[in-house]
């Protein structure tokens, strides 16, 4: 049953590493219309929407405590509102497929922070899809992915790390705090705290107006929608879900297929450059991931410890349930 269980979140989180592929095109299709905190706003307002409705419907509403809300505030001033900054205003700058080639330094990120803070030890084929998946990036990034003779590329470059190091802070700093409330609660409410973050200095900024809202187009709602309902709320979830069940470093790697989705429908959609070192960059991406979760005992040895309630329901949150760990309890999963 947990080999089955295992398999389920690995094709999640592959799911996730394709939705988020697509948010990179998605996010340079609207950089040319639509203002960055306009985009980032509206993205995470209908993100929180579908968020609290899953959790109103599920019936898991949780009240956290005001240092849980610090830690809330925290997390969306990091994951989403800095994210969300780095994200739209770097594709401003360089091409969908160069920035997401980028994001898949995340793994290695994630990997150290996890190490760090929840000490948890990679192993060695872990290490060496690290090492795989940095190899990918900087072979795109050297060999040629866009317009490297761009003087402002660099700026492009700066931002979008800003997003891996912004990404790694949330994953790894979430994980205590899920297992207190759940992931979904943890998800919706440091997101609509984001969206909030990201809606005020919209605002003040001048960025929204009646003007600014009737100049979008209908794909580029469409692309909005794509964004916030699929490329944040279920995405989030199952990558919390992920998080949970084998652990951060693990459920990090999977971002690193996240730029071969970028990459074709960048070139089919966009119109961007593939080339050789695109192509090879990503082969290692791939390669980077399955060494980085060969090792299936692992789970076994104590990586991430996941207790059996979040076996449940991936969107489950039962904070009194842990009492329940016997083989009954497995035996159910």
């Amino acid at each position: 049953m947990r080999l089955s269980d295992d398999r389920s979140v690995y094709l999640k989180l592959s799911a996730v590493s394709v939705i988020w592929g697509g948010t990179f095109v998605a996010g340079r299709f609207l950089s040319g219309g639509v203002p960055p905190l306009l985009s980032a706003g509206i993205r995470f307002l209908l993100a929180s929407a579908v968020l609290l409705a899953l959790m109103l419907l599920g019936r898991r509403l949780v009240r956290p405590s005001p240092g849980q809300w610090c830690q809330l505030a925290l997390l969306g001033l990091i994951g989403v509102f800095g994210y969300n900054v780095c994200f739209f205003y770097g594709l401003r700058y360089i091409d969908a497929s160069r920035a997401a080639l980028i994001v898949a330094l995340n793994p290695v990120a994630i990997a150290l922070l996890a190490a760090v803070l929840h000490r948890e030890k990679p192993s060695g084929l872990r290490l060496l899809g690290v090492l795989f998946c940095v190899l990918g990036a900087a072979l795109v990034i050297l060999g040629g992915s866009g317009s490297p003779s761009r003087a402002a590329n660099w700026i492009g470059d700066a931002l979008i790390v800003g997003c891996v190091l912004a990404w790694g802070v949330y994953s790894v700093c979430s994980r205590h705090l899920a297992d207190a409330i759940g992931p979904l609660p943890t998800v919706s409410f440091s997101v609509c705290l984001g969206a909030v973050m990201l809606t005020v200095t919209a605002l003040l900024s001048g960025e929204v107006g009646a003007a600014s809202l009737s100049r979008i187009t209908l794909p580029q709602w469409a692309s909005l929608a794509y964004l916030g309902v699929i490329g944040s709320a279920l995405a989030y979830v199952w990558y919390y879900d992920g998080i949970r069940r084998i652990g951060a470093a693990r459920s990090g790697a999977f971002i690193a297929l996240s730029p071969l989705t970028a990459v074709l429908l960048g070139a089919l959609l966009l119109d961007e450059r593939l080339t050789w070192p695109v192509a090879a960059g990503g082969m290692l991406a791939v390669l980077g991931v399955g060494l980085s979760n060969a090792p299936v005992g692992a789970l076994r040895n104590g990586v991430s410890r996941v207790p059996v309630r979040w076996r449940r329901s991936p969107i489950a949150s039962r904070p009194n349930d842990g009492r329940r760990r016997g083989s009954a309890g497995r035996a159910r999963s």
